[in-house]
């Protein structure tokens, strides 16, 4: 059996994320830590491979549905910051989002499709004639995409750093994603300027306020806070996700029981 090569000081820094796991928050940190240290930045998919990192200089590679070339994720000199969230939460937001969003970024929301009688998936979305038909409509579609990609990750993979939006939500001291940026190697002047952009773009920090938030983040923000799911998700939607994807929450450690979580919600609407 061939070992593994040891891990060395990291040199390849990424950063990956889901559908409505903090992509947009993490796009902003990033890129502007990455502006102020000088390093380069390039997003990356499955095929690009490693011709993006430079020979002998630092470079952060960004993936917005964490499908990173392997041969990226099993690098000695590579770290990984890797966000989930509770896909329970990840459904809401995504529904409410799927309602919304502009032509000019998910253009597969807006194309027309024969199984949706010629409407497209938001047109559809929106032709529904309530949330409970829209989340489940959400559930057998986009989201069951993103769940998927969410548990295919290797967690036990030793060059990735795992963290969770409802965590990084409730970091308001910063002293947890302070403890991310030093996992990915940054220097500690490099992490007081992650720091800042870490709170300058927080929905609790400098967008606190809905008029410092630009139309793009609006789009996306519908609540932003941890376990909405247990305020918001109808009983029948719960039910029929507990079904389909209870073993998925299990498998990602938001729950310790496919089904048992339903009990939290005995008194939501049907």
């Amino acid at each position: 059996m061939v070992s593994e090569a040891p891990l060395v000081a990291p040199r390849v820094m990424g950063v990956g994320t889901h559908h409505k796991t903090g992509t947009l928050w993490m796009r902003a940190v990033f890129r502007r830590l990455a502006e102020s240290a000088g390093i380069e930045a390039h997003t990356v998919y499955p095929a690009s491979g490693e011709r993006l990192i430079p020979d002998d200089r630092r470079v952060f590679l960004f993936q917005w549905s964490s499908q990173f070339p392997e041969a990226i994720l099993d690098r000695p000199d590579a770290r990984i910051l890797h966000v989930i969230r509770d896909p329970r939460d990840v459904l809401l937001s995504g529904m409410h989002y799927h309602r919304r969003a502009p032509e000019g970024g998910e253009e597969v929301l807006h194309e027309a499709r024969d199984d949706l009688d010629g409407r497209s998936y938001q047109q559809h979305l929106n032709t529904l004639p309530d949330d409970t038909a829209r989340l489940m409509f959400e559930m057998g579609e986009r989201h069951a995409r993103t769940l998927a990609e969410m548990t295919a990750w290797d967690y036990a993979r030793r060059t990735t750093v795992e963290a969770r939006y409802g965590d990084l939500i409730r970091d308001r001291d910063g002293r947890l994603f302070r403890e991310y940026l030093r996992n990915l190697g940054l220097t500690e002047p490099e992490v007081a300027v992650g720091l800042r952009a870490f709170w300058d773009t927080a929905l609790f920090g400098g967008l606190a306020r809905d008029d410092d938030r630009s139309p793009r983040v609006r789009a996306h923000v519908t609540h932003g806070g941890a376990a909405q799911w247990r305020a918001d998700l109808p009983l029948s939607v719960a039910r029929a996700y507990a079904e389909r994807h209870g073993e998925a929450l299990v498998t990602l450690g938001y729950e310790d029981h496919p089904t048992a979580w339903l009990e939290e919600l005995r008194h939501a609407a049907a």
